[in-house]
């Protein structure tokens, strides 16, 4: 079947406390480890024609220990989060003093800016871009990465607007399917996690 798969990284000590994980390249914990080697059935199944993942180490390992061969593709590292890098959502917002959302508000501008959601939308379309043709031959694609890009990337798929990711939450070592229904595209399966 002409799909993408979408493959998010293992816990990490980070992603357990809920601190932003973009640029900071921490390792998977012994969990984190146990849930990528439990994707290797179901991913093994989907039978890949191309692999693609962030060079991070977590989504790099949980690729590896998945029993994939990836190749890196710089634009799949995670949303660069600036200042609000290893913070809360919960710190994040005594800072500020509203209820903010990375999808809504961003983050914040000054010395370590960061990135902005459009710039996230650009990494991520120019992935798309690059592998729809494989879909499109009936291939299947798996991109290996984190949370927030995957999230505005499956947005980008569906051609809805970036901040649309806010809508599809993504668990540590899950697995999602794009691909096309009649033409549309469609989400074919969303957020599964085999049992680490």
């Amino acid at each position: 079947m002409a799909q993408i798969v979408l493959v998010r990284h293992g816990e990490t000590a980070w992603s357990r406390s809920g601190r932003h994980t973009g640029r900071t390249d921490v390792p998977l914990t012994d969990l984190g480890r146990r849930q990528a080697a439990a994707l290797a059935g179901t991913l093994d199944a989907l039978r890949p024609t191309r692999v693609l993942a962030s060079p991070l180490r977590r989504a790099w390992e949980t690729a590896e220990l998945a029993g994939l061969v990836p190749e890196p593709d710089e634009r799949l590292v995670e949303w660069d989060y600036g200042a609000y890098e290893g913070l809360t959502t919960e710190q994040i917002r005594e800072r500020r003093g509203d209820r903010w959302t990375v999808f809504r508000d961003g983050v914040e501008p000054g010395e370590t800016p960061g990135e902005s959601l459009e710039d996230v939308a650009a990494r991520a379309a120019g992935v798309l871009a690059d592998v729809a043709p494989v879909v499109d031959d009936g291939g299947t694609v798996m991109l290996v990465a984190h949370g927030h890009l995957l999230r505005v990337l499956a947005s980008r798929w569906l051609q809805l607007p970036p901040e649309a990711g806010a809508r599809f939450v993504l668990d540590a070592a899950s697995v999602s399917r794009l691909g096309r229904e009649h033409g549309t595209a469609a989400v074919l399966s969303w957020n599964q996690t085999p049992a680490a």
